[in-house]
Order: structure tokens, then C-alpha cells, then sequence
């Protein structure tokens, strides 16, 4: 089946996303494997995990040939921390799907079980879940069938399907697994969220490099992996989203603009150029605070034991768009290696800002990693983010910043 321009679009979605696939006792469970591989083509991390059902009809050594990752199977886990494989699971996952969901593994979800692996992984985790039904009519028909899919939705569970179509026991009625290329996107839309629809957003993000002759610069080591992230975060809410970036080596997430620097006074001509047209500013940047007063126009030669440079403040973008009168809803970042809540709080009052993430760097923390904890705090609220991968941080502050921005 061709993928129209708008299935395009939502699948998009799934660039970076960590997927747990919970593979339930069920015929359907073969499309599963088809399920995985189109997963993995449209930019998604798959780990899988087999119910002892499922295992009766896809062996493991298929989806772990298909994920390029271990198969699940076991509630206690040797090989995982602690032994607690669904812990760790719960918390890896962006979104789980169990997909097919069996009449048996609706019956568990819904009475809260978590006496095996798939049940106990949607009960840990914090991420969406989403099931798709796939059974006989008769079953799918029943009324504790109905019941216990009722009462999954009650809890914020979504349902993908089923699809009426012929059954493997022969019979032709409802209870079908939806087709992998409905599914697909069924699972990109979990992070279309579109609760930012109708804004614009700017984020800033990267490092700046401030000239000290044509072939020096300071700089800092900003990797621009959080920034890129909410840039995809916001524009996965349905904003219009302008991404500033300073020197990095990432990708443009798609549905994003960029515009690229170099140095801190380009940044702030930048920003202040575009800012008046967006409602969200967040500024992930890590702007260098100074730069070298008179650049060399040549390299310079080492003559001397020691050099000294005359350094000047750059212009405090952050705190000059805060200032706006009815200007935009601003989100700053606090990189601290100490009494982090302290210098955020105070970060938040001197420079007038509506929100503030903010982390502890050192050795190792934070500067080019791929996962990270944040600390969000507005005048009235506070939020802590565990540790997670920067693309799952970037999305819970996207939540954030939609639950409290207040347009005009």
C-alpha cells in the first residue's frame, strides 16, 4: 500500500523513539515481525518482549534478528540491573505497544495484574501504552471483552483496532490486527500530540564560538543534543518551530526551520529579528558570556610564554527577550555544578523569566551525552525529570510548557 503525503509526515514522528513492542499470545503474532521492521525503517529503537503465548508462535531468534536488540521474556531478568528487567524497560520505553493484544493480555492489563513480563512493563511505566486487539469475533465480542477494553481507555490506555476481515480459525467477522502500515502510523501519532497547535516556537540551541584569530575561537561543550530535541519536540506538539543553532554536527529535525550562527552577537541579531513573531521562546544555547574585544586578523604566532586576551560581555539574550513588554513565554536553561535548585531559583527572579530547566554538568554529566535529568521550575511550580535519554526530557518539557503557557 502507498504511503500518502500525510501518513508521511506523521511516521516522521518516530525518528529516535524508543519502542517497546509487547508481542501477546496470538495467531497475529507473525505480522509483529513485519511490525518491528517497518518500525526500525522510520527511525525507531525496538526492543521486544515475548510472552510465553507469543513464544508459542514467533520464536525470539526472529525479533531479535528483526530489532538488532535482545528479546525480552523473563519478569525477573539476570541480566538486567537489580534483575528487574521490567524496571528497565518501563523506564527505557517512549511509547509500549502491545501489539497483537490477546483477549487473555486485555483481561490482565485491565485487572492491574503484573505477575509476568508484559503485564508488568505497562504497569511501570510512565510512557503511553497503547494496545491492538487481535482475536477471534466471538471473543472480541464478548462482554468482558468490552469491559475490560472500557476500562484500559478509562485509564488513558489507547486502542488501536481491530479490523474486521477473515480470521485464522476460519470465521469472518471483527477482531482482525490492524495492518502493519495502519499501525505504523497509529504508533507515530502517539507523539502528535498537538498541544502546542497554532503557535510558533524559537529555540535556541549549540554552542557559540567567539573568534580569537581565523583559526581560533573560544567555545564551550555544548553538543546541541537538548536543544535539537525540543526543536522536535515542540514542532511533534504542532508548533511552528524556528530552531537558532550554534556550530553542531546534528541533524535538522524534520518540520523544523534552522537558522545557523556562529558567535553569541549573531545569535542575538538573530533572535531578536524573529522573536517578535513567536509566542514560546526557549533557550537551550549555550551562549559564551564573552568574547575576545579586537580578534587578530592574522593567526597568532607563539612568541610569547604567556597571551593575554582582553575579553567583553556578549549581549544576555535570554534576559533581553524576558524583558519584551508582552513579548513571548520564556524558558531559560541553567547549567550549574552546584546548588543547583539555589542558582536556577535565582536565575529565574534576575533575569524575569517564566520557566527554567536546569542541570548539573561535571565529568561525564549532561556536555555531550545522550541522557540527562532536569530540574523545571516556574514562579510557582517545581518539577524534577529523572534521568532519560534527552529526547524523552525534551517531550515531558514540551508537556510542561504547554500546561502552564497562558496566551493572551
Amino acid at each position: 500500500m502507498p504511503t500518502s503525503a500525510k501518513q508521511s509526515s506523521a511516521i516522521k514522528n518516530l525518528v529516535n523513539k524508543r519502542i517497546v513492542l509487547a508481542v501477546s499470545g496470538s495467531i497475529a503474532a507473525y505480522k509483529a515481525a513485519e511490525l518491528v521492521r517497518r518500525l526500525k525503517e522510520n527511525g525507531a529503537e525496538v526492543r521486544v518482549l515475548l510472552s510465553q503465548g507469543g513464544a508459542e508462535f514467533v520464536t525470539p531468534l526472529t525479533f531479535q534478528a528483526l530489532s538488532g536488540n535482545p528479546v525480552h521474556t523473563d519478569l525477573l531478568d539476570v541480566e538486567a540491573e537489580a534483575a528487574m528487567g521490567h524496571i528497565e524497560l518501563a523506564r527505557w520505553a517512549d511509547a509500549v505497544v502491545v501489539a497483537p493484544a490477546s483477549a487473555n493480555a486485555l483481561a490482565r492489563l485491565a485487572q492491574g495484574r503484573a505477575d509476568d513480563l508484559l503485564s508488568a512493563v505497562c504497569l511501570a511505566t510512565q510512557s503511553p501504552v497503547a494496545v491492538a486487539p487481535a482475536m477471534n469475533q466471538q471473543m472480541w465480542a464478548n462482554a468482558a471483552t468490552r469491559q475490560n477494553l472500557s476500562m484500559l481507555r478509562d485509564r488513558g490506555v489507547q486502542q488501536f483496532g481491530p479490523t474486521e476481515g477473515d480470521q485464522a480459525c476460519g470465521e469472518t467477522g471483527p477482531g482482525r490486527l490492524l495492518e502493519v502500515d495502519a499501525l505504523t502510523e497509529k504508533i507515530a501519532g502517539l507523539f502528535a500530540t498537538g498541544s502546542l497547535a497554532g503557535l510558533t516556537v524559537i529555540v535556541t540551541a549549540g554552542p557559540t564560538q567567539e573568534a580569537i584569530d581565523p583559526v581560533r575561537y573560544l567555545g564551550n561543550r555544548s553538543s546541541g543534543k537538548m536543544g535539537y530535541a525540543i526543536a522536535r519536540a515542540a514542532a511533534e506538539a504542532g508548533a511552528k518551530t524556528l530552531l537558532i543553532s550554534g556550530p553542531t554536527s546534528l541533524m535538522t529535525p524534520p518540520r523544523v526551520q534552522r537558522i545557523d550562527i556562529n558567535t553569541g552577537q549573531e545569535m542575538h541579531d538573530v533572535v531578536m529579528e524573529q522573536v517578535s513573531h513567536c509566542h514560546i521562546f526557549i533557550s537551550a544555547a549555550a551562549v559564551a558570556d564573552y568574547r575576545v574585544a579586537d580578534p587578530a586578523v592574522q593567526k597568532i604566532k607563539k612568541h610569547q610564554d604567556r597571551l593575554t586576551l582582553e575579553l567583553v560581555r556578549n549581549p544576555d539574550i535570554l534576559a533581553e527577550v524576558a524583558a519584551i513588554e508582552g513579548g513571548p513565554f520564556t524558558v531559560g536553561f541553567a547549567a550549574e555544578t552546584e546548588n543547583l535548585e539555589t542558582h536556577a531559583r535565582e536565575k529565574l527572579r534576575q533575569k524575569g523569566l517564566d520557566m527554567i530547566a536546569a542541570n548539573l554538568v561535571a565529568e561525564g554529566k549532561a556536555f555531550d551525552q545522550d541522557e540527562n535529568e532536569l530540574l523545571i521550575l516556574t514562579r510557582s511550580q517545581q518539577y524534577q525529570l529523572p534521568k532519560s535519554h534527552k529526547e524523552k526530557l525534551a517531550r515531558q518539557l514540551i508537556g510542561i510548557v504547554a500546561d502552564t503557557f497562558q496566551p493572551d
